[in-house]
């Protein structure tokens, strides 16, 4: 049987990425922008890898 290939851990817990993307929003008032939008995009896209990473190997412990 070939072992299960590793899930990379991501940089940072989806809670953390998901305040930043909160932040984001709220602060453009919820319309998003050119470089604003941007920035959403890649945020959500980083918050679905550390999702799924959490989901994989059990949940990050942010008070560690």
């Amino acid at each position: 049987m070939s072992p299960s290939p590793l899930v990379p851990a991501p940089a940072r817990p989806a809670a953390v990425v998901n305040e930043e993307i909160r932040a984001l929003v709220v602060g453009r008032g919820g319309w998003l922008y050119g470089e604003s939008r941007a920035r959403y995009e890649v945020l959500v896209a980083e918050w679905t890898r550390a999702v799924a990473a959490e989901r994989a190997c059990g949940p990050i412990d942010v008070a560690a």
